[in-house]
């Protein structure tokens, strides 16, 4: 599929799109959603793109592998204005949504789509990319490691591959919240973790790797290696689209983890999902969001 813009896993993902589940997903009916909750964790995205402009000057082409409905890639577009910029995702009507989006914008003279399936659709790009960007959208393919050298071989020399991966889980709520038994999110954590091992584990072409980017990287023939952590910090009271991300978060894990919760958590969740609860999450004064995003880049030789 292109993937959810967030799996149970990732409670900060973002986009990344371009793999091969889930193809009975309703993207038409996803698409609003997904660009709500790309726009929330828009303050990440300009930081960490503020950091690669030091590294990455006038670029000519940039690429968003994995791009949803698009919020990132014209992001892209806007801060390096010189750039061309094409979204890559498998999922049609998320890159119509992108291709009205960067029109909206004023950077549809500057924009471009490819449709199909991660990594096999960077061969559909006219030029190698000068930076190619790819925001969680590399864990849904089984071999990452030949991935990552898919990627590099689409680097012009001297280019960047910017890797969204890893950082911390998201926090919305504090550890005890009067309801439930105390640490509900480190619970969920440890679930999660469970469900990401196994949905890695079902990928076509699934191989084990430790998941040492800078070493990845690196063995995709690439050099100049950086890892660097951005924030995002959005402090209680939580704004209606921080409430609106935090509920339907929690609602899919709710469905996503049913059979594993236990009965204590699950009547718990009910509670915060129930907007005439006064402990929901609709309208409790402390819901947050607060996450931990890491992106790792490296260059290919010129």
């Amino acid at each position: 599929m292109a993937h959810d813009h967030h799996d149970p896993h990732h409670t900060g993902h973002g986009d990344g799109h371009g793999h091969g589940h889930g193809a009975d997903v309703d993207w038409n009916a996803m698409g609003p959603r997904l660009e709500s909750q790309a726009e929330l964790f828009s303050p990440v995205y300009a930081r960490a793109m503020a950091w690669l402009a030091r590294e990455v000057t006038e670029p000519g082409l940039i690429v968003d592998a994995g791009s949803g409905p698009g919020v990132v890639s014209c992001l892209f577009a806007e801060a390096f204005p010189g750039a061309r910029v094409v979204a890559v995702d498998s999922a049609a009507p998320l890159l119509e949504r992108a291709r009205a989006r960067a029109v909206r914008r004023g950077v549809g003279d500057r924009f471009a789509t490819v449709a199909g399936e991660l990594p096999e659709a960077l061969d559909k790009l006219d030029y190698p990319a000068d930076l190619l960007w790819a925001s969680r959208s590399l864990h849904h393919l089984g071999d990452q490691r030949a991935a990552l050298a898919a990627f590099a071989a689409r680097l012009a020399p001297g280019g960047t591959l910017a890797l969204l991966e890893g950082g911390l889980p998201a926090r919305f709520l504090p550890r005890d919240i009067g309801i439930g038994r105390p640490g509900l999110q480190a619970r969920l954590d440890v679930l999660e973790e469970d469900w990401f091992a196994r949905m890695r584990a079902d990928l076509p072409g699934y191989v084990a790797e430790t998941e040492d980017w800078a070493a990845l990287l690196t063995a995709a023939g690439l050099g100049r290696t950086r890892t660097r952590t951005f924030l995002l910090d959005l402090p209680a009271p939580a704004t209606d689209r921080a409430r609106a991300y935090v509920a339907a978060y929690l609602s899919r894990v709710r469905e996503g983890l049913r059979d594993a919760l236990d009965a204590g958590d699950r009547a718990t969740l009910d509670r915060l999902l129930d907007p005439s609860d006064p402990a929901s999450v609709h309208v409790r004064p402390d819901v947050f969001v607060l996450g931990a995003y890491t992106l790792h880049t490296a260059v290919r030789p010129a």
